[in-house]
């Protein structure tokens, strides 16, 4: 079956009644930058009001930390009372974190990009940055039920429509999907292919085989979800979460009901011609 929507041009993408608001921004800078600004003038907000901040962070797209560390540090943003609840993690074939000097640690991504850049007296305490633990699932649900829900859920969209490593399932209903919470998984030929290529140089046979994640539970929960696409094949995906389907065959069209979701993307995505 031939889906008309894989064609669809920039105009008829944004035009045609998608399923949740698309904004096009010129390129991927503009695109991270206002991911990032949308990260400070949140925790400004919150911090004037005297409340916390909790998001859900991920590891790709990663384009917005260097803007957001730019920005916590120029303008002394305090990040004292925000938490940073990170997505997922690779775990090795024992099912444990893999190791936080490995070329592919989220854990050492952040601190090394994110945390080790921003000045100290700003930073949050190291508690309050969390990772999905292979050891403990529960303690995500848990600590985001005990901080009082999830303020923005920021991500992208993987090649198959998984948000975070909630991969595809057609054995699950769509409420059995969404009701899915913090897990062990093993990682789809897909997304190792697809991740490989973009963030390891090609080198399939050295992927990580599982992973833990947050679920599409705290995902949809989310008072807020933000999602980021800039790759040449995200051309098809944003399409296909814009026109097709709701399936857990593709689980972010699940998602696309969200009282306050957008996804920001660049001309390229949006256009069909180069």
């Amino acid at each position: 079956m031939r889906h008309a929507y894989y064609e669809y041009t920039k105009e008829q993408l944004l035009g045609s009644g998608p399923k949740f608001p698309i904004i096009v921004m010129e390129d991927t800078a503009q695109v991270f930058a206002s991911i990032a600004q949308e990260m400070v003038h949140e925790i400004q907000k919150n911090n004037e009001a005297g409340k916390r901040t909790v998001y859900i962070c991920p590891v790709g797209p990663v384009g917005q930390y260097p803007y957001f560390v730019d920005m916590v540090n120029s303008q002394k943003v305090d990040l004292k009372n925000v938490w940073f609840i990170n997505m997922d993690e690779y775990l090795d074939d024992n099912k444990q974190w893999v190791p936080v000097d490995h070329p592919l640690s989220f854990r050492g991504f952040m601190q090394r990009a994110v945390y080790d850049k921003i000045d100290p007296s700003l930073i949050m305490p190291p508690e309050q940055r969390v990772f999905p633990d292979p050891a403990n699932v529960e303690a995500i649900p848990e600590l985001i039920e005990k901080l009082g829900g999830v303020d923005i859920c920021f991500g992208g969209i993987g090649i198959n429509g998984h948000v975070a490593f909630n991969e595809a399932d057609p054995s699950l209903s769509p409420e059995e999907f969404l009701a899915q919470k913090t897990r062990v998984l093993e990682i789809t030929k897909e997304t190792r292919t697809a991740n490989a290529i973009g963030d390891f140089n090609g080198a399939l046979e050295d992927m990580p085989h599982y992973c833990v994640t947050i679920g599409m539970d705290e995902i949809s929960h989310a008072r807020k979800i933000r999602l980021g696409c800039f790759r040449n094949w995200h051309r098809a995906v944003v399409r296909r979460a814009a026109y097709g389907e709701a399936s857990t065959d593709f689980p972010v069209s699940l998602l696309t009901s969200h009282p306050d979701i957008n996804l920001k993307t660049t001309e390229y995505v949006a256009a069909l011609e180069d």
